[in-house]
């Protein structure tokens, strides 16, 4: 049976990942490094027209996709202002709230790197007599340059230009009690996670029941990452994204969580209660949930016209789309879910 040190290789590998910027559209360097990752386990593995990547981790018969994403929110330079400062248009649901206050970094396209800071306009406390009161949006942030610019044409000369791409500071870090904590375990944490089935097969010289692919797409926060690249033999695909922790649902940051229902619909019933029958099975602490604001990589495939039945399950995360949080545990319950669907 998969045992703890999977889930630990699991997080060390999305640390890794965590630590190369990847907002939807920006995501080479993310995508050749899973590509190296996975063809260092001994798998078959290329990356997709659309930059996604693909693997295959063996097996017979009707096909299962399994899918996560690399992509990550972050931002692009809308508007170099007069005074040196940026404004930003979000890519995927970053949200100014949460962007407020965080150390970013900037991509010139001529290859060079600039760091700065997300903030409020007119930052001071002590000389903002709005500050507590002013609505946060990406009409009211900036980014500070780390740079001495006091105009456009300054921040110009650094090489920086409207288009370039601004990464968030992940801010990754494991606990001694073993949480989870980072920007964009949404989803590099499941990325992780299928390197760890993938590391835990090979080992252990384990074929899955069915054939698996692994798909890691590179748009799934901008609606359209797994609308492609479905093999000919899918029959079914599963995204493996976080699991929601909030009021009103069950799941904790210890379990493995399979959604039942999400804003684009009811999934597979079928697929629905196998995964729950698998957890069982396996010993997976579980919980069912409906999301109330979600979608998937999966059901970007089913609007792509695909015929395919699909499912949702990934490890509880709390605080998405900010700072957010999760447990080794969820990672194992997670793995432990795949293994008892897979009959590894």
């Amino acid at each position: 049976m998969i045992d703890l040190s999977y889930a630990q290789y699991a997080w060390e590998e999305a640390s890794s990942l965590l630590e190369i910027p990847s907002p939807s559209g920006y995501t080479n360097l993310a995508a050749l490094w899973v590509e190296a990752a996975f063809r260092a386990l001994g798998f078959r593995v290329h990356i997709t027209k659309k930059g996604g990547v693909l693997a295959e981790l063996g097996g017979e018969g009707d096909a299962l996709l399994l899918q996560a994403h690399t992509d990550t929110l972050g931002a692009m330079v809308s508007q170099i202002k007069g005074n040196g400062r940026l404004k930003l248009t979000p890519l995927g649901g970053m949200n100014p709230n949460n962007a407020e206050a965080e150390n970013v970094r900037i991509d010139t396209r001529d290859g060079k790197y600039y760091e700065g800071t997300c903030q409020l306009c007119n930052a001071s406390v002590h000389v903002n007599g709005d500050y507590s009161t002013a609505k946060r949006s990406f009409d009211t942030v900036e980014v500070v340059l780390d740079e001495d610019v006091k105009s456009a044409e300054d921040v110009k000369a650094l090489g920086i230009q409207v288009g370039d791409i601004v990464s968030f500071d992940p801010r990754t870090r494991m606990t001694k009690s073993g949480y989870l904590k980072s920007r964009f375990l949404d989803d590099k944490l499941s990325v992780g996670i299928l390197l760890g089935f993938a590391k835990y097969l090979k080992d252990n010289n384990l074929t899955p029941c069915r054939k698996v692919y692994v798909h890691v797409t590179v748009y799934e926060e901008v609606g359209h990452g797994g609308s492609g690249s479905v093999p000919e033999d899918v029959v079914e695909s599963i995204s493996v994204d976080m699991g929601c922790v909030g009021d009103g649902l069950n799941c904790t940051e210890r379990q493995v969580s399979i959604c039942a229902k999400d804003s684009g619909g009811p999934y597979s019933y079928q697929v629905v209660g196998a995964l729950m029958e698998a957890a069982k099975a396996a010993g997976a602490d579980y919980a069912v949930d409906v999301y109330p604001y979600y979608g998937s990589d999966v059901e970007a495939t089913l609007r792509a016209g695909y015929d395919i039945r699909h499912g949702l399950i990934g490890p509880g995360v709390y605080a998405s789309h900010g700072y957010e949080r999760s447990h080794i545990d969820a990672v194992l319950n997670t793995l432990k879910l795949l293994c008892g669907y897979l009959k590894v």
